[in-house]
């Protein structure tokens, strides 16, 4: 069952907040993972365009299947720092609480849990599925959240039909990228962005503050 296309963030129970980073450390304890799919994140470094240096806050909702195929629930905020062809996401719970921090660059992939030696690897799909048990398209959110498709491979788009400056839609590698809002004037930017992969399931929703 998929999640709503509207998303509210409501202030969750310190058990429920704090599930998801024991969740985490569960899946380090030797869980099986589920192979991951979706965007290209050999890391290969790429050009992204015009500004070298953006920055994102906001909060998210994940909803996905475990090794075991039971569905499970993450949520909470988020910052996201891109300099050049490095990213470094923070993913924090909704009491504030970090998570895990994961930095992307053309040479590794890292991931910091609390409590825990960082873990290494040159993928960051790989990493995040098996330490977190779900993934983050971090290096198509590079160019999805601009809102433009990913250079490295093909693409259908769909523009808005009321504005038709703006994207609607973006389907690429396996993910279907729904563009909600974008931000009213004089700011600019997508405000609500939701993606989906049909297999394995993964749901995300992404609300930006800026």
């Amino acid at each position: 069952m998929r999640l709503s296309r509207l998303i509210s963030f409501p202030r969750a129970p310190r058990g429920m907040a704090l599930g998801f980073a024991a969740a985490a450390v569960v899946a380090l304890a030797g869980c099986a993972s589920v192979k991951p799919q979706g965007p290209s994140t050999s890391n290969a470094a790429t050009e992204v365009t015009a500004q070298t240096s953006r920055s994102y806050q906001g909060r998210f909702a994940v909803q996905y299947s475990d090794q075991y195929g039971h569905q499970q629930n993450a949520y909470g905020n988020f910052s996201w720092q891109e300099t050049g062809n490095t990213v470094t996401l923070q993913l924090r719970n909704p009491l504030g609480q970090t998570l895990a921090i994961v930095t992307s660059s053309p040479a590794s992939a890292t991931l910091e849990l609390p409590n825990r030696a960082p873990l290494t690897a040159d993928n960051v799909s790989t990493l995040m599925q098996n330490a977190l048990g779900f993934t983050l398209p971090v290096e198509g959110l590079r160019y999805w959240l601009q809102p433009s498709p990913a250079p490295t491979s093909r693409a259908q788009t769909e523009k808005d039909p009321e504005q038709p400056s703006r994207l609607k839609q973006i389907t690429q590698d396996g993910w279907t990228i729904d563009y909600l809002a974008y931000a009213d004037a004089p700011a600019t930017g997508v405000k609500r962005v939701n993606l989906s992969r049909a297999e394995p399931p993964l749901d995300i929703k992404l609300v930006l503050d800026r």
